[in-house]
C-alpha cells in the first residue's frame, strides 16, 4: 500500500473543503458519536482498519471470545489482497460454466448455475466459491478456560472516532486490564498497548477456510490443510509464516518490553509477556517482509491519529445539534459512524464486499452492482481520492469484461457482477444476467471528474466510459414497428422479475440515458465529436411504461400493483428520479403518484438497506422533504442501524454497507442537493425543526 496515499487523500479533500469560515466543530461532531459498550454484545462489535484492511474486536479490545461473535458481526481479520483458492483436481474449466441464452435472435452464452447434476453444476459451484476471502488469523487474550465470559467484568469500551483507536477496559478475575487498539493508516498492521498486571497471553490462532457462502470464515477442524511456521525470531520480534494450500502469507509480531512467543499447537502461537506495560504489534502481508524496520506502537498510534484527525478536519461535514426534531440525533449517530465505516471497510484497491473486511457474504466476492453504493459517497464528501483508488480495479478487469461482451455478441465491455480480484465472472442465476452495473463506472467517473475536472481524469477514465457505452449502445434493440430502442433479456435492479419475460424496466432505461448523456459529454470534452449512433440511441429510448397514473415495474410487468413478486424487493422505479436527475422519458406527476403508492403499499419487510435512502432521493427531488427524512428513520429491520453503525438486514446479513453508503449519499443530496437546484438543504422540511448545517458537501448530478 502506498505511503503517498495520505497526502493524496489530503490534497483531494481540499479540493472540496467550504474556504469559508468553519462553522461546525468537527472534534466535538464526531466524538459525541463515539460508540459506547459495556457487555458482550455480539451484534456490537468495533473495527479498526484503513480501507485495505480491517481488524474487528469484542468488548476484551481483541479477538478474545470469536465463538460469541459468530452469528453476531463476527471478529474479522480481513484484506483485499488475502484470498484462497480449493484445489481443483477435476480441472474445472469457467467455459463448463457457460448456458446458452438466445433473448435477442442470436445466441447468447452466460455463466450461470445448473439444476441438472453434473459437470457443469459441480463447475459452477467451484467458480462460484472459489476464490474467497479468507480470514488471516485471530489475535485475542489467552484465558484457561476461552469461554467463560464471567471472568470478565466492569467491562467499559469505546471507540475514538477521531484517532481511531479503541479503548477498553475491563476487570479480569477482578484485576484492572487496560487495551488501546489501533491500525496503521497506510500498512496492514494493528497495534495494542496493554495495561495489566494480569500478564496474560496473546493467542495468534489461525483457521482454514470455510469456503461458506455467508460466514466468518473460519473452519477449525481441519489442521491438517494448513500450516504456521516460525521462520524467524529475535529478541522482540517472530515471523510466522501461513501455507494455506497454494496461498502464502505472512504474520510479523513486534513487541515491547519481556514476551516469549510459544507454539502451543498446530497453527496456534501465544505471546506471553512477563511485565505490566505490554505492547505489540502485528502485521500481515501478501509477501515476505525485507529488511525494513516497522513502524514501533507509539509511530503507529501517532500515524492513526494524524490521519483520522485529517480525515475528519477535512472533507465534508453534516451537524445536526440545532435540530429540534426529535430525531435529528439518531440521523447524525449514523451519518457521523458510517463515514468511518466505509473509510475503513470500503476504501481499498478492489470494490468492497457487501460486509466489507469483516466477514464474509457471497464467499467474500464483491459485486459490482454494488459498488455505486458504497463508493459514490466518496466523492459527495470531498474524498474522492477514496473512490479512485478502487476504480483503478476496473482497468485490470477490462480484457475480462472485454471477453464477455465479445462471446454475448456485443461490443465493448459487459461488467461483471459477482467477482474477485481476478475479474473472473462468478457463475450466477440471477448476476450473470444483471445490467445495471454497467452504467456505473460512467456516473463514478463523471463525480470524480466534478470534483477536480482535468485532462489528467479524462485521460485515466476515459477508455473505460468509452468502452462501456459502446456495450450500451450495442447492447440495446431498436423496436423497427415502433421506432424506438428498447432494453430486454436482462434482470433489473428488482431481481423479483425474469430476465426471458421482462422489457424496459424503469430504472434501467433512465440510467442508460443518463450514462450514454454524460459519455457523450466525455467525448466533447476530449475534442472527440458526438456518436451520432449514440444520440440516436438517446432520443428514441423508450419512455418509462405506465398504467392509471402509475409506473409499472417494467412495461411488460402490466400486473405491476396486484402481482406480490412486483412489488417486493428494492422498487427500483424510484431510483429512475433520485438515484439520476430528471430525464425526458421520465414525468414528475406519474413518479410521485408511484412514491405516493409504494410509500403506502410496499411490501417493506422485504427490502433492503439501500432501498431507504433511494425513497429519499427519490422524495427529496419530488420536493416531497417529509417523506425524504421518513424514508431514512423508517422502522424497518432492514433499515436499523446497530450501536457500532452498521445497516442491520436479516440473521444472515447482520452488517450491510450499501446501506451505510446509500445514507451518505442521500444526506449529502438532501444538504447540497443537485445540479439546477436553488434551495438551501432541498431535502429538509422548511418547517424550523431541520436547522442543518454543513460544509465540504458536493451536489449529485
Amino acid at each position: 500500500m502506498s505511503k503517498i496515499f495520505y497526502v493524496i487523500i489530503l490534497i483531494f479533500s481540499l479540493t472540496y473543503f467550504n474556504a469559508e469560515a468553519t462553522i461546525i466543530d468537527r472534534k466535538a461532531l464526531v466524538s459525541r458519536n463515539n460508540p459506547q459498550i459495556n457487555s458482550f454484545d455480539s451484534l456490537s462489535s468495533l473495527s479498526v482498519g484503513n480501507g485495505e484492511f480491517a481488524f474487528t474486536v469484542d468488548a476484551t479490545g481483541l479477538q478474545t471470545f470469536p465463538q460469541k461473535y459468530t452469528t453476531g458481526v463476527p471478529l474479522g481479520t480481513q484484506s483485499q489482497w488475502g484470498w484462497h483458492s480449493f484445489a481443483n483436481p477435476n480441472n474445472y474449466r469457467h467455459e463448463e460454466t457457460l448456458k446458452n441464452y438466445n433473448f435477442r435472435g442470436k445466441v447468447e452464452p452466460y455463466s450461470t448455475q445448473f439444476n441438472e447434476p453434473g459437470r457443469p453444476k459441480e463447475a459452477s459451484e467451484w467458480f462460484r466459491i472459489n476464490s474467497h476471502r479468507l480470514h488471516l488469523g485471530i489475535v485475542g487474550f489467552e484465558l484457561s478456560d476461552p469461554k467463560d465470559f464471567k471472568a470478565i467484568t466492569e467491562l467499559h469500551q469505546h471507540l475514538d472516532l477521531w484517532n481511531g483507536e479503541i479503548a477498553s477496559k475491563f476487570n479480569l478475575n477482578g484485576k484492572a486490564v487496560s487495551v488501546q487498539t489501533s491500525c496503521h493508516p497506510t500498512d496492514d498492521m494493528i497495534c495494542v498497548r496493554i495495561q495489566s498486571v494480569t500478564h496474560t497471553g496473546i493467542k495468534f490462532h489461525f483457521p482454514y477456510p470455510s469456503g461458506g457462502h455467508t460466514d466468518d470464515a473460519c473452519d477449525w477442524d481441519s489442521n491438517n490443510k494448513h500450516s504456521t511456521s516460525l521462520v524467524e525470531q529475535t529478541e522482540n520480534s517472530a515471523l510466522l509464516e501461513r501455507k494455506v494450500d497454494e496461498t502464502i502469507y505472512y504474520v510479523k509480531i513486534s513487541w515491547e518490553g519481556k514476551a516469549k512467543l510459544i507454539e502451543k499447537e498446530k497453527n496456534y502461537f501465544v505471546l506471553q509477556p512477563t511485565s505490566d506495560d505490554f505492547s505489540f504489534t502485528a502485521s500481515f502481508t501478501p509477501i515476505k517482509p525485507g529488511e525494513k524496520v516497522q513502524p514501533t506502537v507509539s509511530e503507529t498510534m501517532l500515524a492513526s491519529e494524524k490521519y483520522w484527525n485529517s480525515f475528519w478536519t477535512t472533507g465534508g461535514a453534516i451537524d445536526f445539534s440545532a435540530c429540534k426534531d426529535k430525531r435529528a440525533p439518531e440521523l447524525e449517530r449514523r451519518v457521523v459512524l458510517s463515514q468511518y465505516l466505509l473509510a475503513i471497510q470500503c476504501a481499498g484497491s478492489v470494490p468492497p464486499q457487501e460486509t466489507g473486511l469483516t466477514y464474509n457474504s457471497w464467499y467474500g466476492k464483491f459485486h459490482l452492482e454494488m459498488i455505486w453504493w458504497h463508493e459514490a459517497q466518496f466523492a459527495l464528501w470531498g474524498r474522492s481520492a477514496l473512490l479512485e483508488r478502487t476504480l483503478e480495479w476496473y482497468k485490470k478487469a477490462l480484457p475480462i469484461a472485454k471477453e464477455i461482451a465479445q462471446r454475448q455478441g456485443f461490443e465493448g465491455v459487459r461488467w461483471m457482477k459477482m467477482t474477485d480480484p481476478s475479474g473472473i465472472e462468478a457463475p450466477s442465476k440471477v448476476g450473470s444476467f444483471l445490467i445495471w452495473q454497467q452504467p456505473h463506472i460512467i456516473y463514478m467517473a463523471e463525480l470524480v471528474y466534478r470534483s477536480h475536472p482535468s485532462t489528467e481524469v479524462l485521460q485515466k477514465y476515459g477508455e473505460l466510459i468509452e468502452e462501456s457505452a459502446k456495450f450500451m449502445y450495442s447492447f440495446a434493440t431498436y423496436d423497427q414497428k415502433n421506432g424506438r430502442f428498447i432494453l430486454k433479456g436482462a434482470i433489473p435492479a428488482q431481481e423479483t422479475l425474469r430476465a426471458s419475460e421482462t422489457t424496459n424496466p424503469p430504472f434501467e432505461l433512465s440510467y442508460w440515458h443518463f450514462a450514454m448523456s454524460t459519455a457523450q459529454k466525455w467525448r466533447e470534452r476530449t475534442g472527440k465529436k458526438r456518436n451520432p449512433q449514440w444520440d440516436e440511441l438517446i432520443n428514441k429510448l423508450s419512455p418509462l411504461a405506465a398504467k392509471d397514473g402509475l409506473y409499472l415495474a417494467a412495461e411488460t410487468a402490466t400486473d405491476t400493483y396486484k402481482d406480490i413478486r412486483f412489488t417486493s424487493d428494492h422498487m427500483a422505479v424510484l431510483g429512475a428520479y433520485g438515484i439520476l436527475p430528471k430525464c425526458s422519458l421520465v414525468r414528475s406527476d406519474y413518479m410521485q403518484n408511484t412514491l405516493n403508492w409504494i410509500w403506502t403499499n410496499w411490501n417493506w419487510d422485504k427490502t433492503w438497506g439501500w432501498d431507504f435512502p433511494m425513497t429519499a432521493m427519490n422524495a427529496a427531488r419530488l420536493g416531497d422533504t417529509e417523506k425524504a427524512v421518513g424514508a431514512l428513520l423508517m422502522d424497518k429491520r432492514t433499515n436499523t442501524y446497530l450501536p457500532n453503525g452498521h445497516n442491520y438486514q436479516d440473521s444472515r446479513l447482520r452488517i450491510y454497507l450499501p446501506g451505510n453508503g446509500g445514507l451518505l449519499t442521500a444526506v449529502a443530496m438532501m444538504c447540497a442537493g443537485w445540479d439546477g437546484n436553488k434551495l438551501k438543504n432541498p431535502g429538509f422540511p422548511n418547517d424550523g425543526n431541520w436547522d442543518v448545517k454543513w460544509e465540504g458537501l458536493a451536489p449529485l448530478p
